[in-house]
């Protein structure tokens, strides 16, 4: 297990150096940043380093995948980011939840812009947004519900964004896409582990029985509830009293997920457990609250 989180660690796209340099070009030629990061973990999506590459532009944070989270702990973080002082809209970029809030939310968070433009005698002038987000965390989704057409290209893996493009989505509001960042280690393995889970990490650098075991570990400790009434663990009264890796047997046993001998398939039950995880069959869960 441990040489797997090194792999996590270390891992790195060549690509993703290059996005540093093009946020640091582009800057120049926008008001503000929205920032795209998961509902679920919104510590473990933020790039800790695009606040020194944003040089405290005006910043939006949309938490996206909104209704897969706990909304109590969504709320939390909405509040912590208003300390802060950066706006923050829970959102779900594949159904248009909370999207409607978005262009309002631009004209307050660039006020000071709008009046400065139209004292330059430029009121029409468009409103420039670059969009930012580690893989995953939905910002194809997001410009292409904006856009009203399927222009930016999206799938369900990371790093599928590879040059800026410029997209107008009414309202006076353009919007700057920009491939998907992601810093070059996770100074905490916790932080690894959760990116993996929502699948902002690539799949094949750790293969998928750890990365279900870990999870297990993590829903043991605050959502039992979601784990046992999902997969009907008879043969386990309590979850606290058994290994991870016997709940994921267990699971693919409930699964019927068996191979010669009785054996069960726990390669086989991982991606299941994953899969469902991702697509919210488990419920709405949400790994990190905001820090007091």
């Amino acid at each position: 297990m441990a040489d797997a989180q090194k792999q996590i660690v270390q891992w790195f796209p060549g690509h993703m150096a290059k996005t540093r340099r093009l946020i640091k070009e582009s800057l120049p030629m926008v008001d503000a940043v929205t920032e795209l990061l998961d509902a679920r973990i919104p510590y473990s999506s933020r790039n800790p380093e695009l606040d020194e590459l944003t040089q405290k532009k005006p910043r939006i944070v949309l938490l996206n995948k909104c209704d897969m989270a706990d909304d109590n702990i969504t709320r939390q973080w909405v509040e912590y980011f208003k300390s802060k002082g950066q706006y923050a809209l829970p959102v779900d970029c594949r159904t248009g939840k909370g999207l409607n809030k978005y262009g309002e939310l631009v004209r307050e968070v660039l006020k000071e812009t709008i009046q400065k433009n139209e004292e330059r005698g430029m009121p029409g002038k468009a409103l420039r947004m670059m969009v930012v987000g580690i893989p995953n965390t939905g910002k194809s989704s997001f410009i292409n519900r904006m856009a009203g057409k399927n222009r930016a290209k999206v799938a369900d893996k990371p790093g599928v964004t590879r040059q800026n493009q410029w997209f107008a989505i009414g309202s006076g509001i353009e919007l700057l896409d920009t491939p998907g960042v992601l810093w070059p280690k996770f100074d905490d393995p916790k932080v690894g582990d959760r990116l993996a889970f929502i699948g902002s990490v690539k799949n094949e650098v750790l293969d998928s029985e750890t990365m279900a075991v870990r999870l297990i570990e993590v829903l043991v400790d605050g959502y039992e509830d979601k784990l046992t009434g999902r997969y009907k663990l008879k043969n386990i009264p309590d979850v606290h009293s058994v290994m991870p890796w016997e709940i994921l047997e267990e699971i693919g046993r409930e699964r019927g997920m068996l191979i010669k001998g009785g054996e069960v398939n726990t390669e086989r039950a991982s991606v299941m457990l994953l899969e469902e995880y991702r697509s919210g069959k488990m419920g709405k869960i949400s790994f990190e609250r905001p820090l007091k």
